[in-house]
């Protein structure tokens, strides 16, 4: 991004970058939320609170969930690593071993 110095002067924006950026913050917030999905199900596998069909139903919908984030990621060029934020003492916002 570039401004020009004079009063009223355009700021030249690279719409790759802002396009990319954009769906880093998307992905980033569906990878938080499939996470915290996952760990949901998994709590309610081991409670004992599902069917033997929802739990197939389950863990067929999380694969294809986890399918579809690696093509998009794949598709702009980002890794999952790229999706873990880091908040400074918080640490990582996702857990390390996804990224």
């Amino acid at each position: 991004m570039t401004t020009d110095p004079r009063p009223g002067g355009r700021i030249d924006i690279d719409r790759d970058a802002v396009r990319r950026d954009l769906m880093k913050l998307v992905l980033t917030i569906v990878e938080l939320l499939r996470q915290l999905m996952e760990r949901q199900a998994l709590r309610r596998v081991e409670q004992g609170d599902l069917t033997d069909d929802e739990v197939e139903d389950l863990g067929s919908a999380l694969m294809h969930l986890e399918e579809a984030m690696d093509e998009l990621t794949a598709e702009f060029g980002l890794t999952a690593a790229d999706l873990n934020l880091e908040l400074g003492p918080l640490g990582p916002l996702l857990p390390r071993h996804r990224s």
